[in-house]
């Protein structure tokens, strides 16, 4: 049994993953990423596998499914995790909890794992398969490094405990996005940026209402403010 488990410590210290996909989105920042999948149901986003797997047999099947997972690294969060503890954004960005009892990015291997939507799979000339998906978490950029498929009966637990997430309230916030700045984006983009809004993309220790923030999204700064529940797009730019 200790050679069996040397061999297996040996192979997974000596294992090397590379990315087998990347991600396409309309957010191109970590400021205003959903923080969790699911939370943007309408934001749309394309995985684009590499080269050696743009082919058809490698997502044959895949159309018989509504969720993948994606295992994909936090690309956007460069600095190396500090301690064993965090601060998650669900509890106010004050309280802290183990860092495996968490979804922080800051993490000892910085990986990350989403469950999204399967919107369509199209076979492209240029990339093969392009996986277009829903509610992702991902910012614009971030490596894939595996892909599974979301099976009901092994991974849906509807009454299992969530920790500190049961415990805790939160409520979206009312978004005001005027005709005139909605329409310098597409029916499908208005809908993802108005769900990555309503999640408040702003630091939970800041409650300013007459800070001005901006969030990049398809192309353009889009730029607001939020005041007693309800967040007010002031401004779109276009980003140079």
């Amino acid at each position: 049994m200790r050679n069996l488990k040397f061999v297996t410590i040996s192979y997974l210290c000596s294992m090397n993953i590379k990315p087998i996909a990347y991600f396409h989105s309309p957010l191109t920042s970590k400021f205003g990423l959903p923080r969790q999948s699911g939370l943007a149901d309408d934001l749309v986003g394309r995985i684009v596998l590499e080269p050696e797997y743009r082919r058809e047999e490698a997502v044959r099947g895949l159309e018989q499914f509504d969720y993948l997972w994606l295992i994909w690294e936090f690309s956007g969060n460069p600095h190396e995790q500090q301690g064993l503890t965090v601060r998650p954004p669900r509890l106010g960005g004050n309280e802290r909890v183990g860092v495996f009892a968490s979804r922080s990015p800051f993490r000892p291997n910085r990986l990350g794992l989403s469950c999204v939507y399967i919107n369509k799979v199209e076979m492209t000339e240029k990339d093969g398969p392009v996986i277009y998906v829903k509610g992702a978490d991902l910012m614009d950029g971030t490596p894939i490094y595996d892909i599974k498929p979301y099976v009901t009966y092994a991974d849906s637990h509807p009454e299992a405990r969530s920790g500190f997430v049961d415990n805790t309230k939160w409520e979206p916030l009312k978004v005001v996005l005027p005709k005139e700045m909605a329409q310098l984006f597409s029916e499908e983009e208005q809908a993802g940026l108005k769900q990555v809004l309503a999640q408040d993309p702003r630091p939970r220790y800041h409650d300013d209402a007459e800070r001005v923030y901006g969030m990049p999204f398809a192309g353009r700064d889009v730029r607001f403010r939020v005041s007693d529940g309800v967040l007010t797009v002031i401004e779109i730019q276009t980003e140079s």
